[in-house]
């Protein structure tokens, strides 16, 4: 082993005893967010700590067994090269164990995350589908012992989901379905086919950290830009007479966010604004990401209180 991993891995056993001593501190009593941060991290080095002291006891072992191999007895010397060659191949194997538990991990991978799951082409089979994948990540997180919460969902006609929003919560939920996202196709005889066709239907899944709230961040209304629009054409009851749009745009950053609404829009743009700013501020790197809701005047604009719940929704100017 390298005299810097070597090293590293005394740091970090040192580390994982200064943990343990202030865990066991009685003025910790009633500082709960502080009890929670040496708890996860020492849970975080004790697998490090536990494989560095079975490997240094193999190195023991080793010296052990080399003093053996210049024995006067020939039996002994040949047990003792045996010994040696087993002890090799264990010491080696838990050399790479330890380089492989010394590699950086996701800052997520031990959090809680958000199941998103729409369906996407194939009609109602799609949704049928999507039924069947959020039923299949419920039963894994049931198996593990993880708790599902369903935030929102948009049923469909012939079962399954137009839509579903779950939150998962449970030790290492992220690291071990954050490779879930993306697009997930399905070919099979649908429940809705008559004639026995297969159906091709396909459903997005997005996996979402939930990160930690934070207080809310003040800007200045002067760093953001409110446009309105009003609709054009021939003619109808509210052509160029309505608002029927509104696009908030965070100068500092360029980050944006469009919204349509049916009634004029000056009179929804306060709550908006306030919904941007937070999620202006999470784009420009000025704080982490919350997973706040947007307050309760703004649930009713689309777009907006999606943009503020999930960060991504934004676009980033060129």
């Amino acid at each position: 082993m390298r005299d810097s991993i070597r090293r590293r891995l005394e740091r970090l056993t040192e580390r994982h005893e200064e943990v343990g001593r202030l865990l066991a501190d009685p003025s910790l009593q009633g500082r709960s967010d502080r009890f929670r941060e040496l708890s996860m991290e020492y849970a975080r080095i004790e697998p490090l700590t536990i494989g560095f002291q079975a490997f240094l006891t193999l190195e023991q072992d080793q010296r052990s067994v080399a003093a053996m191999a210049s024995d006067a007895d020939p039996e002994i010397r040949s047990m003792a090269d045996d010994e040696q060659r087993a002890l090799a191949t264990r010491i080696a194997l838990a050399e790479a164990e330890l380089q492989r538990l010394l590699i950086p991990k996701d800052v997520h991978d031990e959090g809680n995350i958000y199941l998103e799951i729409r369906a996407g082409a194939g009609g109602d089979e799609a949704a049928i589908f999507a039924g069947d994948l959020f039923r299949m990540y419920s039963r894994y997180a049931d198996n593990i012992g993880w708790r599902v919460e369903i935030v929102s969902e948009n049923r469909g006609e012939h079962g399954g989901y137009r839509e579903v929003i779950s939150r998962i919560v449970g030790q290492g939920v992220y690291s071990k379905l954050k490779f879930e996202s993306g697009t997930h196709r399905v070919q099979r005889v649908p429940a809705t086919e008559a004639q026995g066709r297969i159906h091709t239907s396909t459903c997005t899944v997005a996996i979402l950290p939930d990160l930690a709230e934070i207080e809310d961040i003040p800007i200045s209304d002067a760093d953001l830009k409110v446009d309105t629009y009003r609709a054009s054409g021939a003619g109808g009851q509210h052509v160029n007479k309505t608002d029927s749009a509104i696009r908030i745009t965070h100068l500092p950053t360029g980050s944006w966010s469009s919204v349509r609404k049916n009634a004029p829009s000056t009179r929804i743009a306060p709550a908006p604004c306030r919904c941007l700013k937070r999620a202006c501020c999470r784009r420009s790197g000025k704080s982490r990401p919350t997973n706040r809701p947007p307050p309760a005047s703004c649930r009713s604009v689309a777009g907006i209180a999606q943009s503020a719940f999930v960060p991504t929704t934004f676009r980033k100017a060129a």
